[in-house]
């Protein structure tokens, strides 16, 4: 065999790409290491700190030398708090054998195309859609089919386009709101119309993706499709986690309820690659969840606050377009308005990719080129970072595109 990188590498893994998101934080951090002056609006990770009763829960954990292995997909416990926590925020009932804990909601999503997809079947994910999703369905030897949901949908999925993409080979329909990128959020109503068609299929699976659920704004009220389709429940997959909402990227830990046929098979995958999540990280996501929850909304009302003061920075900007979203933390600008314009060096802004490279060059942003998620010519940014941060950060962006000849 080879021992070059291209010898080595199989040909499922060949199928996929690195993270773009993942490659962009690491050249912001580069650069910084470098001693340039860069604003890095590119992680989706929130830049409040962990509640101190979670830490206090996992040192407590420590102490009482809670360090052992633990059940493969979770200690009963935790399991109990997010069947609660399902009951008490959505309406939904599971029972403890129906709950699933993994290493991260990547890792939930991950090994339940794992554990249903065979080579063939099918995954329909909106675009614009979160980096990661594609490439999972690849390496688990499925087919992503990508259905484009343009800004004059609100980034959307519409049951038009959904009945479009079904085929016999349809295994699963993937939901993310609210959205990473764009922040888009379903209604009641459009979750509906999608269970309409969904109905009509019955060999269709629904994973829908709720991480950013405590992160919305204004009037939007959210709602998972579980809670209007109680008839779909069957195949339906809840999936959340702890990162976002509680500020606990670094714990890894992700869950989903659903069906126990379907959790009892990812549990045989995770019981033959990860195993269990670690076990500090689950009694912290136990004091999480059944913890004092009175400072979500205010985390949701800064975010909103940061909201606000980015897409009307964007909007002054020359040739930008930038949607007002209803959750999660990031904005999905358009970039139609300056394709074909040029740097004051003479270089084309000839698609999404080239403009983020050019905004990191010339003024020290970092943001995530549209292409990364299915849909150009756009580019997302973080509001996940301080107001200061994200005014110079918006303003070095004006500078720029008015820069643009």
């Amino acid at each position: 065999m080879s021992q070059t990188a291209s010898g080595l590498e199989s040909a499922t893994l060949a199928r996929v790409k690195p993270s773009p998101t993942l490659a962009v934080t690491a050249r912001a951090r580069e650069l910084k290491r470098e001693g340039r002056d860069i604003i890095g609006l590119g992680a989706g990770e929130p830049d409040f700190d962990t509640p101190e009763n979670v830490k206090e829960a996992a040192i407590a954990a420590i102490r009482r030398g809670e360090t052992k292995y633990t059940d493969v997909d979770g200690i009963p416990e935790l399991k109990q708090a997010i069947v609660s926590k399902f009951k008490r925020e959505n309406d939904l009932d599971y029972a403890s054998n129906q709950i699933h804990v993994a290493p991260g909601g990547k890792s939930v999503i991950y090994n339940a195309f794992l554990a249903t997809l065979s080579a063939g079947d099918q995954v329909i994910i909106p675009a614009p859609y979160w980096v990661s999703y594609p490439d999972m369905v690849l390496l688990a030897g499925g087919e992503p089919v990508v259905v484009a949901c343009p800004e004059a949908d609100g980034f959307r999925l519409t049951a038009a386009a959904l009945e479009a993409a079904i085929t016999p080979r349809t295994r699963w329909l993937l939901i993310n709101s609210p959205s990473n990128p764009t922040g888009a959020a379903y209604s009641a109503a459009e979750l509906e119309a999608l269970a309409e068609v969904l109905r009509r299929y019955p060999d269709v699976w629904v994973l829908t993706d709720d991480i950013y659920e405590h992160l919305t704004y204004g009037d939007y009220r959210f709602v998972t499709i579980g809670q209007i389709a109680a008839d779909l429940m069957d195949r339906i997959l809840t999936v959340n986690g702890v990162s976002k909402a509680y500020a606990m990227t670094g714990w890894r830990i992700g869950y989903a309820g659903g069906p126990k046929p379907l959790i009892d098979l990812m549990r045989k995958v995770a019981g033959q690659t990860t195993t269990n999540p670690a076990s500090i990280s689950q009694w912290a996501a136990v004091e999480a969840l059944n913890g004092p929850q009175d400072f979500l909304p205010e985390r949701a009302a800064a975010f909103e606050r940061r909201r606000d003061l980015v897409v009307s920075m964007l909007n002054q900007a020359k040739g930008l377009r930038c949607a007002r979203p209803d959750g999660a933390f990031y904005v999905y600008p358009s970039i139609e308005g300056l394709i074909g314009k040029r740097t004051p060096a003479g270089r084309e802004i000839t698609s999404d990719g080239a403009f983020a490279a050019e905004l990191l060059d010339a003024e020290g942003v970092a943001v995530v080129q549209g292409e990364a998620f299915g849909l150009s010519p756009y580019f997302r940014i973080s509001y996940a970072t301080s107001d200061d941060l994200l005014e110079d950060a918006c303003g070095r962006i004006q500078r720029f595109c008015a820069s643009l000849d």
